[in-house]
């Protein structure tokens, strides 16, 4: 099966989520025949620097012993923004590799024809959409279906806390789109839950909160964006000083082929046009706020920001 960046990424931070903090002492569980370590209580490892570091001793250190003992892991999974691009790509992974991972939370926005369809095949525990409207709905498809594995459907914010929050998963997915994500986020951190953060709002808006809070509870946050995360893996085993510079690409957008005068041009002649495409990104669904960033760049912007916070090395100017 051929994943996308954001998909390998997310596979490589389950795999080696808990090299990128020091190791003391740790929780195991057996798990179908599996010695996994559970991070439902906190994983107890400890806190190097910034929320994903890559250049210390300690993490060099640790992630060739992680990478060292292979697929011998367990990950219990809350996925929050299970029907975006984030979400779908997330249980890409799940499907490809069922012995390590489990769903016991999802949640969603109003996408309830999707929702179902991953209910059914995933059986959360909790699943949680944005409105009661959706709710319902989805309580009366899956009744119509037979659903024998009724899940505790909420609804929500307090519906996406109830999902981040559940006791048995030891990882959150943060797929949900800009500082909705900062709540939930923080209170899975104060539960000792790892985060495989691919909204870097939660980290521009509130990393002064989140980083100490890491520290504290002595969780992993990976990256799970795209471009984070590909710097992330890039530069496992990079010494310090050992990177110049890093620079990053962009695909341009919805206005990609346009050029300055004809953009102008139909800003004045055909703005609603204009309004439209803007929301329409040529390769991925995103959502209408990532996808007007991404025609206007201010999602690099977004991107800069969160690498400061995730405290890479080296500034990318």
């Amino acid at each position: 099966m051929k994943f996308s960046p954001l998909a390998l990424s997310l596979l490589f931070c389950a795999t080696s989520a808990s090299a990128f903090a020091p190791s003391s002492q740790h929780a195991h569980v057996s798990v179908g025949g599996l010695n996994a370590v559970s991070g439902t209580t906190g994983t107890g490892e400890g806190w190097i620097k910034g929320s994903a570091p890559v250049d210390s001793e300690e993490s060099l250190k640790l992630t060739l012993g992680k990478s060292l003992e292979g697929a011998n892991f367990k990950k219990r999974l809350s996925l929050l923004g299970s029907t975006g691009s984030i979400g779908t790509q997330t249980l890409e992974i799940v499907d490809a590799c069922p012995d390590n991972f489990v769903v016991d939370a999802l949640s969603a926005g109003t996408n309830v024809k999707l929702f179902k369809e991953q209910v059914l095949k995933y059986k959360p525990k909790v699943a949680s959409l944005a409105t009661a409207e959706a709710a319902n709905e989805l309580k009366d498809m899956l009744a119509a279906q037979g659903c024998s594995d009724m899940p505790e459907i909420v609804f929500g914010d307090d519906g996406i806390l109830e999902a981040a929050t559940i006791g048995s998963a030891d990882t959150v997915v943060t797929g949900i789109v800009g500082a909705a994500g900062l709540k939930p986020t923080i209170e899975a951190i104060k539960l000792g839950k790892d985060i495989a953060l691919a909204n870097k709002e939660t980290l521009i808006s509130g990393g002064p909160v989140i980083n100490p809070l890491v520290e504290k509870h002595g969780i992993n946050m990976l990256p799970a964006d795209s471009e984070h995360s590909a710097l992330f893996q890039c530069l496992q085993g990079v010494p310090p000083a050992g990177l110049r510079r890093i620079i990053l690409t962009a695909s341009g957008g919805a206005f990609r082929d346009f050029s300055k005068e004809e953009l102008f041009k139909l800003c004045e002649e055909e703005p609603r046009t204009v309004q439209a495409k803007a929301t329409t990104h040529p390769n991925w669904d995103m959502g209408a706020k990532i996808t007007l960033d991404s025609a206007t760049m201010m999602n690099k912007g977004l991107e800069v920001s969160g690498i400061l916070v995730l405290d890479f090395p080296t500034p990318i100017w």
